[in-house]
C-alpha cells in the first residue's frame, strides 16, 4: 500500500474522477454523472482526502472535465 499519495489539484482531470469513481462505485450512471450540480460536485471534490485546492480555484472547464473523465470511468469499469 502506498502511503503517500502526491496531492491533487483541480487540473488533475483523470485523478479526480477516478478518485470519485472509488467513493460512489455504481451510484451513478453515465446520465446521473451528466446531471449532477457543479456546487454538488465541487462539495465531493474538496472532500476527496489527498484533495489540495480551494473552492475558488473551481472552474467551469475543471468541473466539465471531470465529469467527462469520471464517465469515462465508470464506463471502463462496466
Amino acid at each position: 500500500m502506498n502511503h503517500f499519495e502526491p496531492p491533487m489539484h483541480w487540473a488533475d482531470h483523470e485523478d479526480i474522477a477516478m478518485a470519485l469513481y472509488e467513493k460512489f462505485g455504481n451510484d451513478f450512471t453515465e446520465a446521473k454523472i451528466y446531471r449532477i450540480r457543479f456546487t454538488d460536485l465541487i462539495e465531493w471534490v474538496l472532500s476527496l482526502h489527498n484533495f489540495d485546492g480551494t473552492r475558488e480555484q473551481a472552474t467551469e472547464g475543471h468541473l466539465e472535465q471531470i465529469q467527462a473523465k469520471w464517465v469515462y470511468e465508470w464506463r471502463d469499469n462496466k
